[in-house]
């Protein structure tokens, strides 16, 4: 039984974008103009994440393949970020997890604490 529980897709697939940070980060691109990002845009947009969790969970989404990074060879360095192909591709469904956190904000949240 732990195996199989070891071995389980989901648990694998969600690891790569299931905490907090790497869902607004996705978000947050995704909703953007153009679909691209600056990392100032991005930090001002998500003033309570430090700077180095900001830049950890980019590096994180980028290996992950959820997230592509340009960087322009200029002074001072440029980098843009925006969602991949497979990035895109997973929209639709934290979409889907958005729209049903905005439904259920209250019921949630007011939920009494056992």
């Amino acid at each position: 039984m732990l195996a199989e529980y070891m071995a389980c897709p989901i648990r694998h697939v969600i690891d790569k974008f299931g905490d907090k940070w790497s869902l607004l980060v996705l978000y947050s691109l995704w909703r953007s103009d153009g679909g691209v990002m600056r990392y100032s845009e991005l930090h001002r947009l998500m003033v309570d994440c430090s700077q180095k969790m900001l830049s950890q969970t980019l590096k994180k989404l980028e290996r992950n393949h959820l997230v592509s990074r340009k960087q322009y060879p200029e002074v001072p360095p440029r980098v843009e970020y925006a969602l991949t192909d497979l990035g895109k591709s997973l929209m639709p469904s934290i979409s889907s997890l958005v729209d049903w956190s905005l439904e259920h904000f209250s019921d949630v949240t007011d939920a009494k604490r056992i």
